[in-house]
């Protein structure tokens, strides 16, 4: 005699039993069939309209995405006077956002990359939109830079391109590191997130009810269709692109870090900055995806297959990383007592006790204090404490690089050439308008593009996995009295 389940679907291995399915953490709630899964991830881009939410939101973005613009002309007609830099602090808000929006691009090439290698299941339901993150991430970083050289016009002479009057790139300077690693990181991961998405696209196609779409969906699909040749193509694909990205995770956050540690400056010069760079920059993209899964999975309807458990373990990672970063923090300051250097103390002293305690005392507090919370169950499973958690942790990671850049520069080795920063109303707008840039990228993902990996989370139900009498218990939707 059988029962109708009303229970979740849990998550299976190729060698597990049907008794072992029912005692298996939750991925995928609701009906899980494949059907079910491609209709719940296909009606958002399918439907006529989006949420009412999606357009206030999309309404803002797109206003601080033209006051980004705006900001930008300005900025290029007047020159870049118009930003708070001055000296000692030559560098100012471009490389802050710059070094910001690096590390936030680092979780989702980390969720994709590293715990595909790792064969870790819960990814799937969050890999694709953590993906997307890293992308749109990086067309912000990219844009700070390009601004901050003055004359964006001559930037083709970072390229070695032959020319007659024989200048060359100068290949020792860290700013060309920075092209050199964001370019390739770009590179790489916009083609991770695109080689993900192609049967997805290929699915779209299909379902499309307008020539349009289907024309559209029909051309970025590559001409898929689902033959076991094109599979073993796309797994290897996507197996050597993860290997790829794994390395660029570590080496991008590592070589922007050496921009500083190479100077002699106090409070920069420092060889704990790679590994403390590396465990800021996922730390911060651990927190900006927690805080885009929580509203999207209410938004989208998409609770199924961004369940509970993913939310949790992202929290947990968030946890984990913030401790390593407290850690670092600590770190900081024995290392500037055990130096000696007198220079070096005073960096670290006027970093919590001078004109920008706050900042000081504020990046221990959102950085170090605040994810301390995800030890405790409920708050990792409550979406009003780990959704404000998260930001909390964003907005201390951006106090973080203006301390390093600021903070280490406005006091450096003589007190006569000590000078206050400010930010102008450019700086304040550009950094606005390049949140604007970002969710507006994000929204319009969400909206035309498949949200989840639907030939990944198709891949762990139990259909897939269980054969025989087990997987026609899980197809039936029975389980024994």
């Amino acid at each position: 005699m059988t029962t109708a389940i009303t229970a979740p679907i849990y998550e299976t291995g190729f060698d597990n039993t049907a008794d072992d399915v029912l005692r298996q953490p939750v991925l995928v709630t609701g009906q899980a069939t494949y059907q079910e899964v491609t209709r719940k991830v296909c009606r958002v881009a399918e439907a006529p309209r989006a949420p009412r939410a999606w357009y206030v939101c999309f309404a803002i973005s797109l206003s601080l995405l033209a006051l980004l613009l705006a900001m930008i002309g300005y900025e290029l007609f007047t020159g870049v006077g118009v930003w708070g830099n001055n000296s000692p602090v030559d560098w100012g808000f471009p490389i802050i956002n710059f070094v910001f929006w690096v590390g936030i691009a680092h979780a989702g090439t980390l969720i994709s990359a590293i715990l595909l290698l790792f064969r870790q299941k819960w990814r799937t339901g969050i890999n694709r939109f953590a993906e997307a993150t890293t992308v749109f991430a990086v067309a912000c970083a990219g844009i700070f830079p390009a601004i901050h050289v003055g004359r964006p016009w001559f930037e083709y002479w970072l390229a070695p391109y032959p020319n007659i009057m024989g200048d060359w790139p100068n290949f020792l300077s860290p700013l060309l590191w920075d092209a050199c690693a964001v370019g390739t990181y770009v590179t790489v991961s916009t083609l991770f997130w695109y080689t993900g998405m192609v049967p997805d696209l290929a699915s779209l196609r299909d379902r499309a009810t307008s020539r349009l779409k289907h024309t559209i969906y029909g051309i970025f699909s590559l001409g898929w269709r689902g033959s076991a040749r094109q599979w073993h193509i796309y797994e290897r694909a996507n197996i050597i692109l993860a290997a790829l990205a794994t390395a660029l995770v570590l080496g991008v956050s590592s070589t922007v870090s050496t921009d500083f540690a190479v100077s002699q400056i106090p409070g920069w010069h420092e060889t704990i900055f790679p590994p403390y760079f590396t465990a800021g920059a996922i730390f911060s993209g651990f927190a900006i995806v927690l805080a885009l899964a929580i509203p999207a999975r209410e938004l989208f309807g998409l609770k199924d297959l961004i369940t509970r458990r993913h939310i949790d373990n992202l929290a947990k990672l968030t946890l984990l990383l913030g401790s390593m970063v407290l850690y670092v923090y600590l770190m900081e300051f024995v290392i500037a007592w055990y130096s000696g250097n007198m220079y070096e103390r005073f960096a670290y002293l006027n970093r919590e006790f001078g004109p920008y305690w706050w900042l000081g005392w504020g990046i221990l507090f959102c950085n170090g204090v605040v994810p301390q919370v995800f030890w405790f169950k409920f708050a990792r499973q409550t979406w009003w404490l780990a959704w404000p958690a998260a930001v909390l942790c964003i907005m201390g990671m951006w106090m973080e690089r203006f301390v390093i850049v600021v903070v280490s520069l406005h006091r450096d080795f003589l007190p006569s050439s000590w000078h206050m920063f400010a930010p102008t109303w450019i700086d304040i707008g550009t950094l606005a308008g390049s949140f604007g840039l970002f969710f507006t990228l994000f929204l319009l993902f969400c909206r035309y593009l498949p949200m989840v990996a639907m030939s990944e989370v198709k891949a762990i139900l139990p259909q897939a996995a269980i054969p025989h009498a087990g997987g026609q218990m899980a197809r039936s939707g029975a389980k024994p009295e």
